[in-house]
Formats: structure tokens, C-alpha cells, sequence
């Protein structure tokens, strides 16, 4: 069932086999199983196997398939999800120590229930940065996750184990949560597709809140359709998440293959041409070049935008966390626990600054948007950097490691655009992610664009683990 050795095939073939007949549910399962049992140990992806539970759902929809039924657009297909998503009877770790100690989850998480209900097959729960307060994959209670293209160098964070369980093989899709990038950092490191759709566009109910004005989920893939599957199978208005979208479900599968030469695209300047290192910059020239995009475009504001997304981020995690930080604040990573002590001595009028900004910045982002159908920049300013780093050189200056991988993804999640990374492979170098942004609710723009770049060459193989 495997092709090329160790490579596990993408969720769209996967479907396509199991709905046929072809392919039992329950031996892709037994396969997958396998594989992660036998690369996760260097990796350190997971957080729990859920093997009981999927071996249930994978003999349900080989039911389906003898019956005659339709076992879902998703069939047989292996996922798992970072473990701020609710698994029932799991307890939901969110990366941390406290929660070890929470009763199990009652329910899945909504996004959780709309891919099993579309014949997806739930494998397990991964690593990821405590709190979702992280940019590294690096956790002191659970180990670091390990990219697959290199076991010394970072996943990148807070979703670093769904980065590496997929760029690993050990899945073909994984969930992860993006409050400033950390899905776009992680698929960035790992060499993958991920997308960060429209903030309120996919529902959040059943997932650990990190900073709920900014929270947002989505999936991780080494195909661009399968993003697109999954992303479909997630979408639909949802009232336990009160900012979830009453929008009618906009499918873009079928979208995937549509004529992307109308589209007006160009290249973010200013501050997204600031602080990259060559690997960044090359990149970027890489896929401008491959979507023949000459156009500048400088977006006002953007280093405000950072600054007041992490004074939101700041003030509304520490308001979350009052309880643990006073009772059990010697259980938190301590570079966690500070920043959110921090986060309790910001006046609020400084967060109602922040929010006003918030309005003005948005509606100068959409100015250009219409302009222009969708805009490039670089995901993250270096690639992977070795585990333990702690500061890098950008620009000729020393700076933080931690902090600063999501230099470029946090404006674009403080109002919530959709965008999706597409990786750029060198021989004999790491991985980097270019962002493919685009006005709300305009995912399927982008991720035409990321199909074409895809069929091009932009791709994202398994490495050698």
C-alpha cells in the first residue's frame, strides 16, 4: 500500500482506493500503525496513539464499502490532530503539565467529528508548544519534535508535531491551530502545505484557547489537495463557536484545477522585504518567478500590526491563565510563564489600542486587496534552525530565535486573512515556506495558486528518515 519504500500515499489516493474497493480502510490503518511506530521514536511527534479508536472507524467504513454505502470523501484516510483538540475520553494536554490532571474530553472537537464523519481515520494526538504559545517545536515536558528533513533542526511551532507527523510520512494530514503562524511557521520548517483560512471560517469549539481574537485551525499536507479535502470536509456554520461563520460552505476541491491567469498578484515590500536571510529571499524570488509576479506593494502599518497582535496575545492568554499562573506556576515552561506574567501588567487601555488598530490596519490591507487578488511573502525569515538555538542573525542583528520566526505571519493573522504556505525545496538545503495570501474568504484563490505552484515542481517529498 506504501509507494517509493517509506513514502505513505496523499489522502486523495488513499480515498479514491478505499471508496473503490482496492484498498481496505483497515490495512491502510495496520500500515500507517507501522510507520509510526517506527519513525516516531527520533521524530517525537505524537503524544498518544489512538490505535483502539481507529481500528473501530476504519472497519466501520470498510462496512460501508461492502454494503454499497458512501463512506465519505475522506475514506480510510489517516489523520491526526495537535493536542489542544478535544479527543473523547482523552484528556487534552494543550502541551502542558497542568492539564495531565483535567477529566477527558466528553466529545471530539467539531473539526475532529467533521473528518471522521467524512471516513476519516483519527490515529492520534501530537506534540506541540505549551499553550500553543510557542514558534520553536521545542516543549520541556514532552520533548522537542524533530524535523524529518534533519533530527538536529526545529519543526517550528505551536503545531510542530502536525508539521512533522506529516513531512514524516506517519500521516497524510494533521490539524493544527495558527494564533500567529503556527501552522504557516511549522509548514514552513517541514518542507508541507498549510493552510490558515479566514479567521471564524472553520469552527474552533473543542479546542484549548490560546488568545481567542486571534485563534484560528486548519490543515497540514504534503498535497495541496489534500489540504483542500480536508479543508472542505471541516467547513459549516457551527454555534458553539461564536465566531464561527453563518457563510454558506464554499468547497474549493473542485476549484483546484481552474485557470489561475486572471488573478492579480503581488509581492509584499516594506516590511515583508525586510530582516529575511538569503534562503528566504530566494525563495520568494523562486515562486515570483514561477507565477510571473513583478508587482511591489507595501502594506502601511504591518510593524504596528506585530507589535499590537502580540500585546493581544499578551493580555488575553494571561487573563486565560490567571488560575494556573497563581496555583501552579512553577509547571509552566518558564518562557511561557513569563510572558504571560507579563501579560497581566499591560494596562487595558493598551489592548483597546491595540483592537482600534486592529480596525484601521484591516481596512488598509483591504484597500489593496482591491487591487490585487493575492499577495506574496516570505513565511518564516530563515529556515529550520538547529534545536536549542536561541538567536539568529537577520539583517546583521542578533535576535531571538522564539519570538521571531513568525516576524511575517503574525500581521497576517491579527485580521485574519486566509493563507496558505507553499514549500520551496533546494538539493542539499532545508526547506522554506513562501505565504500565499489573499483577501477573506478568498481560499480558493490561493490555494489555485498553490496547485499550480505544486504542479511546477513546488513540492513536498518525504526525506530520508
Amino acid at each position: 500500500m506504501k509507494t517509493g519504500g517509506d513514502v505513505f500515499p496523499r489522502a486523495a489516493e488513499i480515498a479514491q482506493r478505499v471508496r473503490r474497493g482496492e484498498w481496505r480502510a483497515a490495512e491502510v490503518l495496520q500500515d500507517t500503525l507501522h510507520h509510526i511506530q517506527a519513525h516516531d521514536g527520533e521524530i517525537n511527534a505524537f503524544t498518544r496513539i489512538t490505535a483502539a479508536r481507529a481500528l473501530r472507524e476504519a472497519e466501520a467504513v470498510d462496512r460501508k464499502v461492502a454494503c454499497g454505502e458512501d463512506p465519505g470523501p475522506l475514506a480510510g484516510v489517516p489523520f491526526a490532530v495537535k493536542n489542544l483538540f478535544d479527543l473523547q475520553g482523552e484528556i487534552t494536554l494543550a502541551g502542558s503539565k497542568i492539564n495531565r490532571g483535567d477529566a477527558p474530553a466528553a466529545a471530539d472537537a467539531t473539526a475532529v467529528r467533521r473528518l471522521t464523519a467524512a471516513g476519516a481515520i483519527l490515529v492520534g494526538a501530537l506534540n506541540m508548544g505549551e499553550y500553543a504559545y510557542d514558534f520553536t517545536g521545542e516543549n520541556i515536558h514532552y520533548g522537542a519534535s524533530r524535523n524529518p528533513h534533519d533530527l538536529s533542526r526545529m519543526t517550528g511551532g505551536s503545531s510542530g508535531g502536525s508539521g512533522a507527523a506529516v513531512a514524516g510520512g506517519m500521516v497524510p494530514i494533521a490539524l493544527g491551530s495558527d494564533t500567529n503562524g503556527s501552522i504557516r511557521v511549522p509548514s514552513s520548517l517541514c518542507g508541507i502545505f498549510g493552510l490558515k483560512p479566514t479567521y471564524g471560517r472553520l469552527s474552533r469549539a473543542g479546542t484549548f484557547p490560546f488568545c481567542p481574537s486571534l485563534d484560528h485551525i486548519g490543515p497540514l499536507a504534503r498535497d495541496v489537495t489534500d489540504i483542500a479535502l480536508a479543508y472542505d470536509a471541516m467547513q459549516g456554520a457551527d454555534a458553539a463557536d461564536p465566531v464561527c461563520t453563518d457563510r454558506p460552505s464554499e468547497p474549493v476541491s473542485g476549484q483546484l484545477a481552474d485557470d489561475i491567469a486572471g488573478l492579480n498578484i503581488a509581492i509584499a515590500g516594506g516590511y515583508f522585504a525586510q530582516q529575511m536571510t538569503p534562503a528566504a529571499a530566494q525563495a520568494l524570488a523562486r515562486v515570483a518567478a514561477a507565477l510571473n509576479v513583478t508587482d511591489h506593494v507595501d502594506i502601511p502599518g504591518t510593524a504596528q500590526a506585530r507589535a499590537a497582535a502580540y500585546l493581544m496575545t499578551n493580555a488575553e492568554s494571561s487573563n486565560l491563565h490567571l488560575d494556573r499562573l497563581r496555583h501552579r506556576a512553577a509547571d509552566y515552561d518558564p518562557d511561557v510563564r513569563d510572558r504571560m506574567l507579563a501579560g497581566m501588567l499591560l494596562p487595558a487601555s493598551w489592548n483597546i489600542q491595540a483592537q482600534r488598530f486592529r480596525h484601521w490596519y484591516r481596512a488598509e490591507v483591504l484597500k489593496i486587496f482591491a487591487r490585487y487578488d493575492l499577495l506574496l511573502a516570505p513565511a518564516t525569515p530563515m529556515s529550520a534552525p538547529v534545536i536549542g538555538q536561541r538567536y539568529m542573525a537577520l539583517d546583521g542583528e542578533q535576535m531571538m530565535v522564539r519570538p521571531h520566526l513568525g516576524l511575517y505571519t503574525q500581521p497576517l493573522s491579527f485580521i485574519g486573512l486566509p493563507v496558505v504556505v507553499v514549500p520551496v525545496i533546494s538539493a542539499g538545503a532545508m526547506p522554506i515556506g513562501v505565504q500565499i495570501i489573499a483577501a477573506p474568504w478568498q481560499e480558493a484563490h490561493a490555494l489555485k495558486v498553490a496547485r499550480q505552484l505544486e504542479l511546477q515542481g513546488f513540492t513536498s517529498p518525504i526525506p530520508p528518515i
